[in-house]
């Protein structure tokens, strides 16, 4: 173990379910190859979301996001509600994904957590 390694802790590998923390943990390293994705409506992302996410609606076909990304690429995803973020997360595991997480609370999480948000 370096000096730097305790100053700054190395996040844990990506799990299935991460909560806001986590992520931040992950963003404030600045750990590489990590995308967050909002598969929440167009209208709802433009008006708030967390600040770095991309939109890619359910409702829409993801092909064009989708080709954009690697398979081994560590994916948070958040919806509305858990249960539309673990639908999401489980289309992109079938989809070939490796390394997926489901953000626990999602945006209403993150916000309360006072994380950055974009706001349209």
């Amino acid at each position: 173990m370096t000096i730097f390694s305790k100053l700054i802790p190395i996040p844990e590998p990506i799990q299935n379910k991460s909560s806001v923390s986590t992520l931040k943990k992950c963003l404030d390293w600045g750990k590489p190859a990590l995308t967050i994705i909002d598969v929440r409506s167009r209208v709802l992302f433009n008006s708030i979301h967390i600040t770095g996410s991309i939109p890619m609606p359910i409702d829409e076909p993801a092909d064009l996001t989708l080709s954009n990304l690697e398979l081994n690429r560590d994916i948070y995803v958040y919806a509305e509600t858990d249960e539309q973020t673990a639908l999401a997360a489980n289309k992109l595991r079938q989809a070939g994904y490796q390394k997926v997480s489901e953000l626990i609370g999602g945006l209403t999480a993150w916000k309360k957590a006072k994380y950055p948000i974009d706001c349209g």
